[in-house]
């Protein structure tokens, strides 16, 4: 489970900062020409889409890479990295699977009580 949790969170972070790049560059784009901001809006608070687009994919990752080590600390990061995206995104066709890939990585390395142990599934 916490090499899922790993490899789950890694991913999820570098979906996260594809989103992120976009949400902040947009935020600075229309910070710069009102024209874009009249035609396509604005987030209802830009300054925390600015920060959630750099803080959340880094948790993720770091939540990820945590996760073998530490799978309780991992877990909440992971768990943090998705609630973030969902507040500043919300759930959409470009954050469901940072957001998802985040939270069942953090739900699989707070599952992991135990470190993996390699057990023989067929014979003795």
């Amino acid at each position: 489970m916490r090499n899922a949790a790993l490899t789950l969170g890694i991913i999820a972070g570098v979906f996260g900062m594809l989103v992120g790049f976009i949400g902040f560059g947009y935020t600075e784009l229309a910070r710069h020409f009102a024209e874009v901001e009249e035609v396509f809006g604005m987030f209802d608070d830009p300054q925390m889409v600015r920060v959630v687009s750099i803080l959340s994919p880094m948790l993720a990752i770091a939540g990820g890479a945590m996760a073998k080590a530490r799978a309780l600390w991992g877990g909440v990061l992971l768990l943090v990295s998705a609630l973030g995206m969902y507040v500043a995104f919300g759930f959409n066709v470009f954050t469901m699977f940072p957001i998802c890939f985040a939270g069942l990585g953090g739900v699989l390395a707070l599952a992991a009580g135990q470190p993996d142990e390699p057990k023989a599934h067929f014979g003795k």
